[in-house]
């Protein structure tokens, strides 16, 4: 399994499938803040804590002009009934085959993304990684950082 990329480090070349279907690259983060950040499985008890704290701090966060994707392997259909039942407002993208989590070095023994989450600077690069994330205090501790960008 590839290292996290560290601060500073361009995210490799990878490629998720949006709800919708369509492809979304990494390439398509530059230009604006970006949270990125990977969970394990839709709908679970510490991947929804983790998805509403962002749903309920969008606000600020589009204040701040940081945009916020989630990642797992889960399809984009799982993805979309996710999205419905708890109202999340930002786009959740699908890892298809794992190999942007292998290649970030977030894939777990398991076969799933671990929750890693990435913050990137408007130019693309990584500002900061965080390897280890609480659900519940996770985007109220990005959106403190993000200042300082």
């Amino acid at each position: 399994m590839a290292d996290l990329p560290q601060q500073g480090q361009s995210l490799p070349d990878v490629d998720f499938i949006t709800e919708d279907g369509g492809t979304f690259s990494s390439a398509d983060l530059a230009g604006q803040k970006t949270v990125l950040y990977f969970y394990p499985k839709d709908d679970t008890p510490g991947c929804t804590k983790e998805a509403c704290a962002f749903r309920d701090r969008i606000g600020d966060y589009d204040s701040a002009g940081i945009r916020v994707y989630g990642v797992s392997l889960d399809s984009p259909e799982s993805h979309r009934k996710f999205r419905e039942k708890h109202g999340l407002n930002f786009p959740l993208l699908t890892d298809k085959e794992g190999r942007a989590s292998e290649l970030l070095g977030v894939l777990s023994e398991k076969g799933r993304a671990r929750r890693v989450t990435f913050l990137l600077s408007a130019n693309g690069t990584v500002a900061r990684s965080y390897p280890q994330v609480s659900p519940e205090t996770h985007a109220d501790e990005i959106l403190s950082d993000a200042a300082s960008l």
